[in-house]
């Protein structure tokens, strides 16, 4: 190798910035990351952002300024999520959140993941005396599930431990749960076909500012 060569292998290491210039350079330009509620689209199968994981006790849920998965708190009673629970992109309900899915499926999923899922029934609940429905859906790229189509093809069984749950999960927190009878798939796509109404519309309100 040439002196030449070496002068100028010495000056293109030089021209990379450090760790801390690049981190800086990045601020200045005010890039960001994807934000999992704006940013992904829902698709025909339902794009699913997984918060807390199937078996847990942690309620995680999406800082909505960041986009990150927070710790919430802890279950205060003695249950654990009985699938993997998030919500769905670009949706808005009337509690100021997107709509919520539970996901049947096999597998825990690590939170801030992202899944295809199929809507196959609304269970309709009121949490402290205001509307909080859940959608039911299965992964849509899990043999063991995505062949479901609608609640009443689950076993009995699997409903009444999802009602159970959501009954008790708030109990020891002296909170007031009311599930009402599970409503089918197409009651849970015209749920979501409303959300969806509600978001584009607080994102053309909030561009009208």
């Amino acid at each position: 190798m040439s002196a030449g060569d070496n002068g100028e292998e010495v000056r293109a290491t030089r021209q990379t910035p450090r760790l801390n210039e690049r981190i800086l350079s990045s601020l200045s330009r005010r890039s960001v990351a994807a934000h999992p509620w704006h940013d992904l689209e829902i698709g025909t199968l339902l794009f699913t952002v997984v918060e807390i994981t199937k078996g847990s006790k942690v309620k995680y849920e999406l800082d909505k300024k960041t986009g990150l998965i927070k710790v919430d708190r802890i279950l205060y009673s003695s249950v654990v999520y009985p699938h993997n629970y998030g919500f769905i992109p670009r949706t808005l309900c009337e509690d100021n959140d997107p709509i919520d899915v539970l996901v049947l499926m096999q597998e825990p999923i690590l939170p801030g993941c992202f899944l295809r899922a199929r809507a196959i029934g609304l269970m309709p609940m009121i949490d402290q005396g205001e509307k909080d429905d859940k959608i039911i859906a299965v992964c849509a790229d899990d043999p063991e599930y995505k062949h479901y189509t609608d609640l009443k093809e689950l076993p009995p069984h699997r409903l009444s431990e999802i009602r159970r749950f959501f009954e008790d999960y708030k109990k020891n927190e002296n909170k007031e749960v009311a599930v009402n009878d599970f409503l089918p798939a197409s009651t849970a796509i015209e749920a979501i076909q409303h959300s969806m109404d509600l978001y584009a519309e607080y994102i053309l309100h909030t561009l009208r500012r």
